[in-house]
């Protein structure tokens, strides 16, 4: 009976130890599986090879809530950003490169332009810096190169062609700034945020009481979003700012001694955007900072026809039927029409 008994727990005994050897090796079994899917789904040991030399391509923006991967994403683009104006040319690096330019000048002169040959260019990169490298290529060399008998290109053009390509990444920059997605956009409020900051700095400027600034910044922004975003998706890309030659025409206002005539003729001028505020506070006869449809219809020769002024109405915010002052988007757009009848835009509006 004894016997019996002792028998009968070691076969217990036996089966759990058993039974705990197949749960270990179960466990370890499943982990193996695991570890061998998981890496599968993860790095594709059976993918094709070229996804491990595709880049990735999109980034999930942080949400409204998460505040730290904001500030991160900001912090980092601010870092990013003046680390590419460090490796911009200062004036006195574009200084010291025209020195240089100067001093390697190859006879004859073309005329009153100095020359320089490929040789003496080349001589000339070696001492500029490493920042100047990407400008002393034979590619830009190439570009520059016209019907010089000599084989030799104008050092003023060359120098003008670096002076532009410096303008143009500082402006980048500058505009990235206010890029708060960071995708390269900008929209009507990163935009208007960037000409006011702007406004000190325009000498031509200087005239205008703060109070107008809201109007003249609305002008300016205005220009910008009816021609470069035709399909009105509220957003601009920062290579169509700087491809178009409307923030030069901006920029022409840092000019102190610009001209009558080309302040009457530029946009972005205080006599334009004081014109342009004149005709508005003319229309509006009420006084009341609206434009009803009858007021806009005297507008120039009265010869705004009524399916015009119906399709503008649509297109612009309004009050009660009345334009609103604040914003003056839809008179902007017309005076806009008026100025420039055969562009995209301009007949988009005219649509039925």
């Amino acid at each position: 009976m004894a016997n019996e008994k002792t028998t009968h727990w070691s076969d217990i005994l036996k089966r759990r130890l058993a039974n705990s050897t197949r749960k270990d090796e179960k466990k370890a079994e499943e982990t193996e599986l695991f570890t061998k899917y998981y890496s599968e789904w993860k790095a594709g040991s059976n993918r094709d090879s070229s996804y491990k030399k595709i880049p990735r391509f999109y980034y999930r923006l942080p949400a409204e809530d998460e505040v730290l991967l904001q500030k991160l994403r900001e912090e980092s683009r601010a870092v990013f950003l003046q680390r590419k104006s460090r490796e911009l040319l200062d004036n006195e690096e574009l200084q010291n490169l025209w020195f240089l330019l100067d001093k390697h000048q190859v006879p004859p002169m073309s005329g009153e332009e100095a020359m320089i040959s490929y040789e003496a260019y080349l001589k000339v990169g070696e001492k500029a810096g490493p920042k100047c490298k990407q400008f002393f290529t034979a590619r830009v060399y190439g570009k520059l190169l016209h019907s010089d008998p000599y084989g030799r290109i104008s050092i003023m053009q060359f120098f003008n062609y670096v002076m532009r390509k410096v303008w143009l990444h500082q402006t980048r920059i500058g505009l990235s700034l206010y890029d708060v997605a960071g995708q390269g956009y900008l929209r009507e409020s990163d935009l208007e945020n960037y000409i006011l900051e702007l406004i000190p700095t325009l000498p031509q400027l200087d005239g205008l009481e703060k109070s107008f600034y809201s109007f003249y910044v609305c002008t300016a922004v205005r220009k910008f979003f009816f021609f470069l975003d035709p399909l009105r998706t509220g957003k601009i890309k920062i290579q169509d700012i700087l491809a178009c030659s409307f923030l030069d025409d901006l920029l022409e206002l840092r000019d102190e001694e610009l001209s009558k005539e080309s302040q009457e003729s530029n946009w972005f001028s205080a006599p334009s955007a004081l014109r342009v505020y004149g005709q508005y506070l003319n229309l509006d006869k009420d006084h009341n900072g609206m434009l009803s449809k009858e007021e806009l219809s005297r507008y120039g020769t009265a010869t705004l026809t009524a399916v015009f002024l119906d399709r503008v109405y649509q297109e612009c915010l309004t009050y009660d039927g009345e334009m609103v002052t604040q914003s003056f988007i839809a008179r902007i757009q017309e005076v806009l029409v008026a100025n420039d009848n055969d562009s995209n835009s301009a007949l988009d509006l005219d649509d039925p």
